[in-house]
């Protein structure tokens, strides 16, 4: 057991948690795994790994089973979050934090479960938020900056969302990325970013290393290359640490950084808001599809396209830079982001605030028929990107026009209304507009006075008549893929 006085350790750690299926409901965590190791060599020398029963087991939807495959039958026996505290508090207080996306998920998650038992929440020393950090020094060549993607990128197997496996594989990531950096910075004028070394070159099997626990708790017997370590005669550097410090801009000279006092090169909160504040303005950018005038009346675009005006041979699918490093798809039409526009779609069902979203908002959308002429554009392109995906994933496709049985000539789709965050308010991004009743009035901008969701039902209510400004969206995410349709704007006649 690695000595609690000691903690120069680096704890790598992931959660795996319930999908939450309404607005307010919250996360409950399912399982952590976590293993400690060594800064120096990055050798494993213990790993800790659980199954936790949530207070209330109905928590565990279909939704959650399909993201991570735990089921209430696999956590009915297994201890509670309270139950399992002490020991987390224990591996996780006082050391360097590692992991993806864990500020903005794990570490989230973690705080909320500690309040939820009053308790204080560990604090870490230092983070190493792999997500952040790769997406600024490695993410234009491995794609959309998923874990399975990087992993698949180095040819290191699948990942499985479950147990200690997958944070082995996040620390072998790190190894792999921050090696081929090390080489790149040593040997710039032979490893360029135009010469990247095939990503299968250095494909080894490494399922000796990443074998599963058997049995609930902790491993005190590390790997026969992990014990007796001497930390005082390791190398003083490793290129992990070229890695983090490279991030912050600044070289590194025998483990010290030159010049004056720099920051910490393990804290990545600059770089953390430097991304979500560039993924703000991306995202509008994307949503909004022109920048805001301030005006009331509704403004013409010629980039959303009318039906007719869609050729399907010129649709296409690709994959393009997003938020300077990840990849994100995108369908096309004849090279330009295919937009579409649909007059008088009829509103089978009004508002949904069945999901939400990470910050617990609730995640609108309505579903309204779809015409002959909208399943032609739309059953080709879902046709498109579903050839695209199955390509390298495994996710389960999710077409975009619905066929219930028994109303297979009743086809509906589904649009969604985003929102984002301003300060401390939230505002919708979908620029929504209402017919006046004199046929010769322009359509007005509704301005509400709030993100009240209820405002917002009494106008799109079923049976409304709406002109709907589309962007087709397609994701990869969670094991699910498909396409969502996104209203930029909107034009309702509900009267």
């Amino acid at each position: 057991m690695v000595s609690s006085i000691d903690r120069s350790e680096i704890a790598f750690f992931d959660l795996e948690t319930t999908v939450p299926t309404r607005p307010g409901q919250g996360f409950a965590i399912l399982e952590f795994g976590s293993i400690l190791v060594c800064p120096r060599k990055l050798v494993e020398l213990e790993s800790y790994e659980t199954l936790v029963k949530p207070h209330d087991l109905s928590l565990i939807s279909t939704l959650s089973v399909r993201a991570n495959g735990i089921t209430a039958d696999a956590v009915v026996s297994a201890p509670t979050f309270s139950d399992i505290a002490d020991r987390v508090y224990d591996i996780l207080h006082g050391r360097i934090w590692a992991g993806h996306n864990i500020i903005r998920f794990d570490c989230v998650r973690l705080r909320d479960a500690f309040a939820q038992i009053n308790r204080p929440p560990p604090e870490p020393k230092g983070l190493i938020d792999s997500l952040a950090l790769l997406t600024q020094r490695f993410g234009r060549r491995a794609g959309d900056m998923k874990m399975a993607s990087l992993a698949n990128y180095f040819g290191l197997g699948k990942q499985s969302h479950r147990q200690v496996y997958d944070v082995r594989m996040n620390l072998e990531v790190l190894k792999y990325c921050a090696t081929v950096l090390f080489l790149e910075s040593s040997l710039p004028d032979i490893f360029t970013e135009n010469s990247w070394v095939s990503p299968n070159a250095t494909t080894r099997n490494r399922g000796s290393g990443k074998s599963a626990v058997e049995a609930t708790g902790s491993s005190t017997s590390p790997p026969s290359s992990s014990r007796n370590i001497d930390h005082h005669n390791s190398p003083p550097t490793h290129p992990i640490f070229s890695l983090a410090a490279s991030s912050a801009g600044e070289p590194v000279q025998n483990g010290v950084e030159t010049g004056h006092a720099q920051p910490d090169p393990f804290d990545l909160g600059p770089l953390v808001d430097k991304i979500e504040t560039e993924a703000l303005e991306a995202s509008e950018a994307m949503e909004e599809g022109s920048p805001t005038t301030g005006s009331n009346t509704i403004t013409e675009s010629t980039e959303f396209l009318d039906l007719d005006h869609v050729s399907i041979p010129s649709v296409a699918v690709t994959r393009v830079p997003f938020f300077r490093g990840p990849q994100k798809m995108q369908i096309l039409h004849r090279d330009a982001p295919l937009q579409i526009r649909c007059d008088a779609l009829k509103v089978r069902f009004g508002l949904s605030t069945r999901f939400v979203d990470h910050a617990g908002r609730p995640r609108l959308s309505f579903v309204v028929d779809a015409s002959p002429n909208l399943c032609r554009v739309l059953d080709a392109c879902d046709d498109i990107a579903k050839r695209f995906v199955d390509s390298d994933s495994s996710s389960e496709w999710r077409p975009v026009v619905s066929r219930k049985p028994g109303f297979y000539n009743s086809p509906t789709v589904r649009l969604q209304l985003p929102s984002v965050a301003v300060g401390d308010g939230v505002r919708w991004v979908t620029e929504i507009y209402q017919k006046e009743s004199s046929p010769s009035s322009s359509p007005q901008r509704v301005v509400f006075s709030n993100y009240d969701v209820a405002e917002l039902e009494a106008l799109i209510r079923p049976g409304s008549l709406v002109d709907a400004f589309i962007c087709l969206d397609p994701y990869d995410y969670q094991q699910n893929a498909g396409i969502r349709l996104v209203a930029k704007k909107m034009i309702v006649d509900s009267k």
